[in-house]
């Protein structure tokens, strides 16, 4: 749901749209308005199709396709799709005949308020159909008031990327089972023996544990990309000589060193196994460093205050930031936009572990600029590091090494490659380059305090593409790609905080390809409890239930209850009392602080009356925020509208390009200027007739959660 106004992704969406029209192997299809069923139809002015299901069978035909189908190469239906409420299942028929044996179901749309990419192999249709395909029936899944936007929508042939996908399908799903299972039972577990604790210095690891005195205990590591689970990669590292009381201290060197190669032990967990048991079973959890040597004792970041803006770049009005009294931002950072495998022209080497990698001086430079300015108004800042994906990019590139292996090209943004060596060491290079340089205790650079790993990983087929995962599979994942984050950041800085990123479906049952997140935490909660906790709090986007309706106090869908489907603005005393559950605590008992990262409210238009009720949302949203004791900074997006939004005009100011008012402040600007100085009764008051209250002590919910 992240808003990305970010050049570099919006030229890469266009490049690819205008060179799949151009494709020799692409066949452009339109869709027509005969016979249709359950649906409006409207295009928009930027050429997109809208879709507005109206009962619960919705379907509707292509024009006839074009006489240059190939059935051997034209296997691939593509298009991309926009829409904040997705649908639940999408099947497609190829006629003639018009028959369910002719037709192919496939997971729905997942929530997407980003152009996405969707594709579905036809090929098992031509297969029995003699390859014939004169028009495609396309069926919404089975509910009404669902809205999609299309554009692109073709035949064309499988890409490199699907290819590869589909030769690791069925290996990778045998896998996925057994593994599941393993490590089910593996965080439920509990061992006889317990390493108690690991501190990292600059040159050594020391692990200290406890076990029945034995002479058969052996300290076993494993890296972070390796599978305690599955015995891969299981390292044996010493003996264990536990003392009358039981307990044992274990000192190695940080770096283990094979030849050229070298692995920082800083990234690499420790275990109990026997050795009188063939291979390594285990007798303990995994855990990870709990204290880390730091470089230098830089200083806590302190906020000002609850506000900030998402998406800071210097293309914006600085002047805002003063103005607004804003305390913090969020950064967008794209890995692969500065990090090469090879050198090049305009590229500065740069070694990790021994490995000489490559950053874009550009990049770098553009980097510096963003993270200078923020320093200079004195501004925290929380990166957002995100992975793009790698396309057309060669076995070798970077991007190629450090993206998932099966991650789908229909996602925005990949999960990174955190199961193999060379994946994790790239991925952990680029993150310790970017910590390096974002926190030198001279602050040359600018600094980055805080790290949101990845974009909305509930909806992670879309904004974290690791593939078609469970919900546990996916959190072994992410949580690897979270405490690598956190162990780099730690050394650099010691109050380094990293934050799992969810969007507002919390318990949502019906929508497709789409995470619970309060799962997720669960998931995140067990691992931390089983290898080690580690500090990690939560970057909530607490949206409206409908990303275009700011009268958000008219939300019917949350409840206040930990069950609910979504958390909006509404119910946030549910995230809030979630988060003060003693499983949620760090090291069971500091309160993991929330920042609500990213959201907004929209305008339907610049009317009076749209502008009044969107700056009436601010204020009702934070009215309910401030008095919550686990949120502790406001993330306003977007700070200007933009018109690669799907139709969304959630910002502060209006669009740059308006006709008659480019980049004006609209009243929303004016009230969130206003929030948490001595104006700010005066300022919100109007709102009050608006949402038919008397005093804003109304919108607080008072009840019990559970």
């Amino acid at each position: 749901m992240i808003r990305l106004l970010m050049c570099f992704l919006i030229c890469v969406r266009v490049a690819m749209c205008s060179s799949a029209a151009l494709a020799d192997d692409t066949l452009p299809l339109k869709l027509t308005s005969r016979n249709i069923h359950d649906v409006a139809l409207h295009v928009n002015d930027d050429g997109a199709v809208e879709l507005q299901t109206t009962g619960t069978d919705p379907y509707l035909f292509t024009e006839p396709v074009s006489r240059g189908f190939d059935p051997r190469l034209h296997r691939m239906l593509s298009f991309q799709y926009f829409s904040a409420t997705g649908v639940n299942q999408f099947q497609v028929f190829v006629l003639p005949p018009l028959s369910e044996a002719n037709s192919i179901m496939a997971a729905g749309l997942s929530i997407s308020e980003g152009w996405t990419q969707y594709s579905i192999d036809l090929k098992p249709i031509l297969d029995r159909n003699g390859g014939k395909a004169e028009s495609l029936r396309l069926d919404f899944g089975t509910q009404h008031g669902k809205t999609i936007q299309i554009r692109g929508l073709c035949l064309r042939s499988m890409s490199e990327a699907e290819k590869r996908l589909e030769a690791r399908g069925a290996v990778q799903l045998a896998q996925q089972k057994r593994t599941e299972a393993r490590l089910r039972s593996y965080l439920a577990q509990g061992y006889s023996c317990k390493v108690t604790s690991v501190s990292v210095t600059s040159t050594h690891v020391r692990v200290e544990g406890s076990a029945p005195r034995s002479d058969n205990w052996r300290l076993a590591e494993t890296p972070l990309y390796g599978d305690i689970v599955d015995g891969r990669d299981v390292l044996p590292a010493a003996s264990i000589h536990p003392n009358a009381s039981g307990h044992f201290a274990v000192q190695l060197d940080r770096f283990r060193r094979d030849g050229d190669r070298v692995w920082d032990r800083l990234l690499s967990g420790w275990a109990i196994v026997n050795a009188a048991h063939r291979g390594p079973q285990l007798f303990s959890h995994l855990r990870y460093a709990d204290t880390i040597q730091s470089r230098a004792n830089l200083p806590e970041a302190k906020l000002r205050n609850k506000k900030g803006l998402g998406g800071f770049g210097t293309d914006r009005p600085q002047s805002d930031i003063e103005d607004l009294g804003i305390s913090a931002v969020t950064v967008n950072i794209v890995l692969n936009s500065f990090m090469q495998a090879h050198p090049g022209p305009g590229r500065t080497p740069s070694t990790y572990c021994g490995r000489t990698w490559y950053t874009e001086d550009r990049a770098v430079a553009q980097m510096d600029r963003t993270m200078i300015a923020a320093a200079r108004h004195n501004l925290v800042v929380s990166a957002i590091v995100l992975l793009g994906q790698p396309g057309n990019a060669t076995d070798g590139e970077f991007v190629r090494t450090v993206a998932y292996p099966d991650a789908d090209p229909s996602g925005i943004f990949v999960m990174p490659a955190v199961t193999g060596e060379a994946g994790l060491s790239a991925y952990a290079a680029a993150l310790d380059f970017l910590a390096q340089r974002y926190s030198r205790p001279d602050g040359q650079y600018g600094r980055i305090h805080h790290w949101i790993m990845h974009n909305e990983i509930n909806a992670g087929w879309v904004w974290t593409n690791a593939g078609e995962k469970s919900v546990l599979r996916y959190m072994d994942l992410y949580q690897r790609s979270m405490r690598t984050a956190y162990l780099i950041a730690r050394q650099y800085d010691p109050h380094a905080r990293v934050f799992i990123s969810l969007e507002h479906h919390w318990n949502e049952k019906s929508a497709a390809r789409l995470y619970a997140g309060e799962e997720m935490l669960e998931i995140l909660a067990d691992y931390s409890r089983a290898e080690g906790d580690f500090d990690w709090s939560v970057a909530f986007h607490p949206y409206p239930q409908s990303l275009f309706e700011p009268r958000v106090w008219l939300d019917t869908e949350p409840t206040f209850s930990f069950s609910t489907p979504k958390i909006t603005f509404k119910n946030l005393e549910v995230l809030d009392a979630w988060m003060k559950r003693p499983k949620m605590r760090y090291l069971g008992t500091r309160l993991r602080k929330v920042h609500l990262s990213e959201q907004g409210l929209n305008s339907k238009g610049y009317s009076e009356m749209a502008l009044r009720e969107q700056a009436a949302g601010m204020a009702y949203a934070w009215n309910k925020l401030k008095v919550l004791e686990s949120i502790e900074m406001f993330h306003y997006h977007n700070w200007v509208d933009n018109r690669g939004e799907g139709g969304l005009q959630i910002g502060l100011r209006k669009f740059p390009d308006d006709r008659d008012d480019p980049l004006g402040k609209k009243p929303i600007w004016t009230v969130y200027q206003s929030l948490g100085t001595k104006m700010e009764d005066e300022a919100n008051a109007f709102a009050l007739p608006i949402l038919d209250i008397k005093s804003w002590s109304e919108v607080h919910y008072t009840g019990a959660i559970r």
